[in-house]
């Protein structure tokens, strides 16, 4: 973003978690594309580290096995075959300090090249690796770590793991993931609002009725019920993403588009988050859990009787609550995020709602005209509306709702990156600006765990919804208090 900051031409992209799902299926099809557009350091080496016994080949060729199937027809072996020749390999076992001699021999041969370590592990794992390669002194100035999610369980486990490896690295070079933050409609938020005059003088309380955001699943927890059960959508989804997205939405104009100015204006609207707790859980926030129903014409089973799932349990697979942000801008705004898994369809979008005109001189109430309203959506196309009225042809003034569409895949020709490309290429070029900081994650942690304490305590059970459906019914009369109703159901 903003002035193109160039990768180092020699490169060593780690991959700690080298065979795992997330390098298979979203890193490894990603730098692929990359290639492809010629957007890789010139001299890239993408080794992967993993237990398995592997050498060179044996992994190439279990990384092609593995990527020809997630890519399935968009699968080239040509560009595979270029692809390859950057693959190397690394047999780490992260916890057998001795097992790291081979890993290390293998980059100070090459001591002039900058060092990516992704760690894509368990964040138990985060503190020995982050300590096993600075004992090798392979955490040079010109090294950088990121951090897959989730970055502990609360604010405790999150503040261990940032000083364990903090210990080992500065803050400058460590990339928290967020793979929302690199979607293109969200950072096209950024330059509808600050490029473009016609929106500033409108996003504000005296404009803005209310905004939504939703990212919602049709899948269930799929073969994930042992490590789901351990997080819930709370903090799978509403710790990082959701409130993510909400700081894009909320945020004031930063300085520069340089990375720390962006992430102080993010860091001010988690600390403006107005607190949920005591009784006010009960009246804000909502948690549910999907029953048997039906997804895609299917019939599928109850959160309780997925794989792995503990009888009883009461993880929450939804969450829709109503925020507010003390600020002059925000105050008396609310702001509803809603998160969930077996939801009717696969969607991520942002709605911001406008204020009704004042009086209708059409003869029709107000009230009943459909307010203004832009909505961003993330997933599954990636597109902006404007929702306006305009006249509905005849000799009757009537007003209809219609609206203005930049549908990105047809009004840029070009092939748009994916969220991990973008954020791959932002951690070669040394840009923070689309990752999070350690006081942004604490923020959010902090407004997060009063919900999920008072949770806790609490004897009543998630509430229930059926599988294939937008959540229990009180997450209608959430907005309903309001006047109001989530976007699908108006």
């Amino acid at each position: 973003m903003g002035t193109r900051l160039q990768a180092a031409p020699e490169l060593d992209l780690v991959i700690f978690g080298g065979t795992g799902d997330l390098a298979m299926r979203k890193l490894l099809p990603a730098l692929i594309r990359l290639q492809h557009d010629g957007l890789l350091p010139a001299r890239l080496r993408v080794i992967g580290v993993a237990r398995e016994p592997l050498d060179r080949d044996a992994f190439r060729a279990l990384a092609q096995q593995r990527v020809a199937a997630c890519l399935g027809a968009a699968f080239d072996v040509a560009a595979w075959d270029r692809f390859a020749a950057l693959l190397d390999y690394a047999c780490v076992d992260a916890t057998d300090a001795a097992s790291y001699e081979g890993l290390a021999s293998m980059l100070l041969a090459a001591p002039e090249r900058e060092r990516v370590f992704y760690l894509s592990t368990a964040p138990r794992l985060f503190a020995t690796i982050c300590e096993q390669l600075a004992q090798r002194g392979l955490n040079t100035e010109r090294s950088r770590v990121v951090l897959e999610k989730p970055l502990g369980h609360d604010l405790a486990s999150s503040q261990a793991i940032n000083d364990a490896v903090g210990g080992f690295f500065g803050e400058q070079q460590i990339y928290r993931i967020d793979h929302y933050l690199g979607k293109e409609p969200v950072q096209n938020l950024l330059a509808l609002r600050f490029g473009n005059a016609l929106f500033e003088p409108l996003w504000r309380r005296e404009s803005v009725r209310d905004v939504q955001i939703t990212v919602a699943e049709e899948l269930g927890v799929e073969s994930r019920g042992d490590f789901y059960d351990q997080v819930g959508a709370m903090r799978d989804m509403v710790q990082n993403h959701l409130l993510q997205l909400l700081c894009i939405v909320a945020m004031e104009p930063p300085a520069s588009i340089s990375a720390d100015a962006v992430r102080d204006e993010k860091l001010k609207i988690l600390r403006a988050l107005r607190p949920i707790a005591g009784a006010d859980v009960g009246l804000k926030t909502v948690r549910g859990q999907y029953r048997a129903g039906a997804a895609g014409g299917k019939p599928v089973p109850g959160y309780l009787d997925e794989e792995r799932i503990p009888p009883g349990s009461t993880t929450e697979t939804f969450v829709a609550l109503r925020a507010e942000i003390d600020t002059w801008r925000w105050a008396g705004v609310p702001f509803f995020l809603r998160t969930g898994k077996r939801m009717p369809q696969r969607v991520a979008e942002i709605v911001v709602n406008f204020r009704s005109v004042p009086h209708s001189i059409f003869g029709q109430t107000a009230d009943s005209l459909n307010p203004n309203r832009m909505v961003i959506r993330m997933q599954p196309e990636e597109k902006v509306e404007l929702h306006l009225l305009a006249k509905q042809p005849g000799d009757v003034m009537h007003l209809q709702p219609v609206h203005l569409n930049l549908d990105f895949a047809e009004t840029f020709r070009s092939r748009r990156l994916d969220a991990y490309e973008r954020l791959l290429m932002d951690v070669m070029r040394g840009n923070l600006t689309l990752f999070v900081r350690r006081d942004e994650q604490e923020a959010a942690w902090r407004w997060v765990e009063p919900i999920m304490d008072a949770w806790k305590a609490s004897t009543e059970r998630p509430k229930a919804y059926t599988a294939g459906t937008w959540g229990p019914a009180s997450s209608s009369a959430l907005l309903g208090r309001d006047g109001l109703a989530w976007h699908e159901e108006i």
